[in-house]
């Protein structure tokens, strides 16, 4: 189903993506409803009200968790009340990360809209949002919500606290910005190539994956995606040049900014 801004894409019957196509980084989160609390993997570009949409599909309470503390990411967080976010980005959450509150509206406006936006939106009054965590998460913790538990699996690379989500009963990865089809951002300062080749080799080993969930792009990925971004990581590593600065690398179906 269809609203001005928002594609409700359902995965399961529990299973929801709420993404932002007429975006040009085309954001997605997911809602994952269980017995006791409904999850909420991030919270999209902060455009139109995300928490409408996802009260359209569920009464439960609803808990956020953030795979990182990118604006991006965060965009809806200020409409909820309960927000789970990676120890290493509690200080992002609280204080902000270190990007100008301009830049970040030069990229939310980089690009025309391919869809209307909300009528109330209005890129003057944006606002990045901060606030305090209600639960600082490790890795390897589990998130219950009642007959459904998450793992949390550090990733970092993209951002210090990045996290994918790990629901092993279903088979289903959450990967945030480890993997996807388009362009695999590392160049930023605060990111880390070498960590980010890590990150990818955990993800590679974990078994049992069925779904690869990505929060941008194309929402319908191959599982095998994961094991060509690894072969591509470790060519530019054997090449010597798996550091900041050396170039965009084009795999076909994705890319690899240094």
């Amino acid at each position: 189903m269809v609203n001005q801004w928002f594609t409700i894409e359902k995965i399961d019957n529990e299973t929801y993506a709420v993404s932002e196509y007429g975006h040009w980084e085309q954001v997605h989160s997911y809602l994952l409803i269980g017995r006791n609390y409904a999850l909420l993997i991030d919270t999209g570009l902060g455009i139109g009200n995300i928490k409408k949409e996802v009260e359209k599909l569920t009464n439960l309470p609803i808990i956020v968790v953030t795979t990182h503390v990118h604006w991006d990411h965060i965009g809806g967080h200020a409409l909820f009340d309960t927000i789970y976010v990676y120890k290493d980005e509690v200080d992002w959450l609280k204080y902000g990360i270190d990007i100008p509150l301009h830049v970040v509206k030069k990229n939310i406006m980089r690009d025309p809209f391919t869809k209307k936006p909300p009528i109330e939106f209005n890129i003057d009054n944006y606002k990045i949002y901060s606030g305090k965590p209600n639960r600082i998460l490790e890795d390897n913790d589990i998130i219950d919500i009642g007959k459904r538990k998450v793992k949390i699996i550090h990733t970092p690379g993209h951002s210090p606290g990045h996290i994918c989500f790990f629901e092993e009963d279903r088979g289903y990865l959450y990967t945030g910005d480890l993997i996807y089809k388009g362009t695999l951002y590392a160049f930023y300062p605060s990111t880390d190539p070498v960590l980010f080749k890590k990150s990818i080799d955990k993800i590679s080993e974990l078994k049992g994956i069925v779904k690869l969930l990505p929060a941008h792009n194309d929402i319908n990925i191959q599982v095998d995606l994961r094991y060509k971004i690894q072969k591509a990581f470790k060519h530019i590593e054997n090449k010597d040049m798996l550091k900041h600065g050396t170039g965009v690398f084009d795999f076909g179906e994705f890319k690899i900014y240094l």
